[in-house]
This record gives structure tokens, C-alpha cells and sequence, in this order.
């Protein structure tokens, strides 16, 4: 692949992340806000009196162009180096097409990058959580992250390497289950984060955490269908597209 190809992939990487970011943010502005606004009413309830601070930024500002901004940004930015791996896996998982391997990069970054560290440290609204102890909590998340990830890659090179023996669906199966057992593990022995508030409603919980999953899930499967298609203009020419001998398709109409 020059490096013509991998510029013009990368360019359609970034404008796909655009466009599921901005999916992705009708869904966190439906999902994630109301439940935000809850939890922290919620803080605001059980803070004493002289502890409200003013707010450097409103709320509303928060929720609205901040959120944009955020989710905008962090949408580019994922286009971008899920083109780059894109460029690089297409052709080294299998004979997929490019529409095909989008699809499945979409899937397993949405595992390996979100769910699986999702499991162990999953999303927790305002309110919940010591301030003292968010470095430690952030640093566990992004080692669980940065475990998963690599643990994915080595399950497809595992997967790729047992293929000529097993063949490649049970290649395929083997380099599963040895990413499952090796992230059971990882959760067994990494240290549980649990600083819930006895008082936090369950159930708001639940629908915070619920909503921070389907925002990701809308960003990744529409990132992977957007860019399926620009991946596949790209790298398909447009006369492949037309069967040999096919002149109707080539012929114009004549003007009246």
C-alpha cells in the first residue's frame, strides 16, 4: 500500500470518526446527559452547605459545546488511528474485503479498547468516586486498556499462527479463548475500585453506565460501517466495479 493510498484512507478515517462522532453525540445528549444532571443533583443533596463551589464553567456550556467538543474531538481523533490500523491489518487477518475489515477492526477496538476495561473499572457518574484516589483510578483503567489491547493483538497473531495446523476457524477459536483467559486473570488479580455511595440510587447507576455503553458501542459500529464504505471507494477501482463486457453501463444516454 503506497503511501498515496494510506494519506487518502487516513483523511476518510478521520471525516468517518467525524461523522460517528456526531451520531454518537445525539446519543450521549439524549442518554448520558439526563442521568449526568442526576447524579449531580444527587451531589449537591448530600454536599454541606459550605462546600458548593461556583462553577467555572455552567452546566449548560458543559452540556452542550463542551460535550460537542469532546465527543467531536475524541471521534477524529479514533478515525484517524483506527485508519492507520486499518492500513496495516487489511490483507494480515484474512481475505476480507476492505468493506469486511473495517467491520471486524470496528468490533475488536470496541472490545479491546472499551468493553474489557469497561468490566473491571466500569463508567461512574458525578458524585462517586474519592477525589484522592482518582490518579490510582485512572492509572488502573488505562493499564487494564493498554493490557487488552495488546492481549488482542497477540490473540491474532496467535490465531494466525495455529490457521496453517488448525485451520481458521478453530485458530480463530483458540486465539479467543486464550484473550478470555488471560483477561480473567487480569481481573482477578488487578485491584477492584468499588467507591460507591451506599445512598447512590442503583438504578441510576445502572442507566449512567448502561447510556456511557451505548454511547461507544454507536461510536465504534457507525465508525465501522462509515469507514467500510470510504475504504472500499478507495481501494476498489471504480471500473472493477462494472463486470467485463458490461458496455451498458459504459454507454451514455444520448441527449434528446
Amino acid at each position: 500500500m503506497n503511501s498515496t493510498t494510506v494519506r487518502s484512507l487516513l483523511v476518510r478515517g478521520m471525516l468517518a470518526g467525524l461523522g460517528a462522532g456526531l451520531i454518537a453525540l445525539v446519543v450521549a445528549y439524549l442518554l448520558g446527559e439526563p442521568r449526568i444532571d442526576a447524579a449531580i443533583a444527587f451531589e449537591e443533596a448530600h454536599a454541606p452547605a459550605h462546600e458548593h463551589e461556583m462553577e467555572l464553567v455552567s452546566r449548560a456550556l458543559q452540556s452542550t459545546a463542551g460535550l460537542a467538543t469532546g465527543v467531536l474531538v475524541y471521534g477524529v481523533s479514533l478515525g484517524g488511528i483506527a485508519a492507520l490500523g486499518f492500513c496495516f491489518a487489511l490483507g494480515r487477518i484474512g481475505r476480507f474485503s476492505p468493506r469486511a475489515t473495517a467491520a471486524l477492526l470496528s468490533g475488536a477496538a470496541l472490545v479491546a479498547v472499551y468493553v474489557v476495561p469497561f468490566l473491571k473499572y466500569p463508567a461512574n457518574p458525578p458524585s462517586i468516586g474519592d477525589p484522592e484516589t482518582i490518579g490510582e483510578r485512572t492509572t488502573l483503567y488505562f493499564l487494564m486498556m493498554a493490557l487488552s489491547v495488546l492481549l488482542a493483538v497477540a490473540a491474532v497473531i496467535l490465531g494466525r499462527r495455529l490457521a496453517p495446523r488448525l485451520g481458521n476457524w478453530y485458530a480463530a477459536v483458540a486465539g479467543v479463548l486464550g484473550f478470555a483467559v488471560v483477561v480473567g486473570l487480569a481481573y482477578a488479580f488487578l485491584p477492584a475500585v468499588n467507591e460507591v455511595p451506599e445512598d447512590f440510587s442503583a438504578t441510576l447507576l445502572w442507566q449512567f453506565r448502561l447510556a456511557a455503553l451505548a454511547i461507544q458501542v454507536t461510536l465504534w459500529l457507525s465508525f465501522g460501517l462509515l469507514f467500510g464504505h470510504l475504504a472500499e471507494r478507495v481501494l476498489t477501482p471504480r471500473s472493477a466495479a462494472v463486470p467485463a463486457g458490461d458496455t451498458a453501463a459504459e454507454t451514455p444516454v444520448p441527449a434528446l
